[in-house]
């Protein structure tokens, strides 16, 4: 599809873009000295209408109930949805996992689905249910499929996270290949491959055997799954030197330990979050095509990250400077 398919949906992209927090408001976030002055000021933000008394405890439904409304707002105006599903994915696949498990264990789950913009609870617990669907995506009924298969041979719970996990991964590199955008497919590829240094760095801290890792690792990113499973029974001191080789080294430096020499795995996160962000930066100045839309979708989840951080930080009694170095990287910034 041409990039100028997209000339009606950015011009209002944009101006949602004005919507965001600004780095000074940030700034007056992190100073606040109580949950009443941050309340304050938000008062002037599109989260003015939700500031309750109850604002910190309510957030994360506030949070769910917008972000529901804006991935529909975008599936509706998006000339290519594949942009969008691109970023709700992982909260379709995340449905997909629970409410697997409730149909398994007959525990009622309802409570922890998430509004993807594009499935609802229903269609996504009868696909469960009678593996079909006519709304649903065929590369997810297979994994709907695959999932349900294995499960009548074995009771392991952990396969649903597993396989869906993969799943996922995949779906996001046939997306961007259907799509075609250059600046798409480098993200989702980069996204895979720090997915994959972060199972990997895990793996071998706890010993995971090179079979498990196999099933657990993607094939679609950049780095070959054969690379990452060489270093199934190295040190991660052997696996942080081999990443220092790749193109994220400068990206993990700091988050390497200086004495052990190992790679952060607490730190690395933030350190995707910021990454993937960073690659939105071009979005800033193009005026045509998919990029604005993404950034603006991540821009928007990294606010609602932060914002949850300052807010449990003010609440649990944490200093300006221990939640300013968890905050993500904002647009900008």
């Amino acid at each position: 599809m041409k990039e100028t398919a997209y000339n009606q949906i950015n011009p209002l992209i944009r101006l949602k873009e004005t919507e965001l927090l600004t780095i000074p408001q940030y700034e007056q976030l992190l100073q606040a000295t109580s949950i009443d002055g941050v309340k304050e000021i938000l008062k002037n933000t599109i989260y003015g209408t939700h500031l309750s008394n109850d604002f910190e405890e309510n957030f994360e439904y506030i949070y769910s109930k917008e972000q529901g409304e804006l991935y529909e707002w975008l599936y509706e105006m998006a000339p290519e949805t594949e942009v969008v599903s691109i970023y709700t994915s992982r909260f379709t696949f995340h449905n997909l996992k629970v409410l697997t498990k409730a149909e398994v264990t007959g525990k009622n789950l309802d409570h922890l689905f998430i509004n993807d913009g594009r499935y609802s609870l229903e269609t996504i617990k009868s696909a469960i249910h009678t593996r079909m669907s006519t709304e649903l995506s065929e590369p997810i009924m297979q994994a709907v499929c695959e999932v349900t298969d294995y499960l009548e041979e074995s009771n392991l719970l952990q396969a649903i996270d597993i396989i869906y996990d993969r799943t996922y991964l995949t779906y996001q590199r046939q997306l961007a290949d259907k799509l075609g955008y250059q600046d798409i497919l480098e993200e989702v590829t980069s996204f895979i491959d720090l997915t994959n240094i972060s199972i990997m760095a895990r793996g071998i801290v706890q010993g995971q055997s090179e079979n498990f890792l196999s099933t657990v690792l993607s094939s679609s990113g950049s780095i070959s799954k054969n690379i990452f499973l060489d270093f199934t029974e190295k040190s991660l001191v052997t696996f942080t030197e081999f990443l220092l080789t790749t193109k994220y080294s400068y990206t993990l430096i700091p988050i390497i330990s200086q004495d052990t020499k190992e790679i952060d795995l607490v730190a690395f996160e933030k350190i995707k979050d910021d990454y993937l962000t960073g690659m939105y930066d071009k979005a800033r100045v193009v005026a045509f095509g998919p990029l604005p839309l993404l950034a603006f979708l991540n821009a928007k989840e990294v606010e609602w990250k932060n914002l949850r951080l300052i807010l449990i930080g003010k609440r649990s009694g944490f200093s300006v400077e221990q939640v300013r170095e968890r905050m993500r990287l904002t647009d900008g910034a």
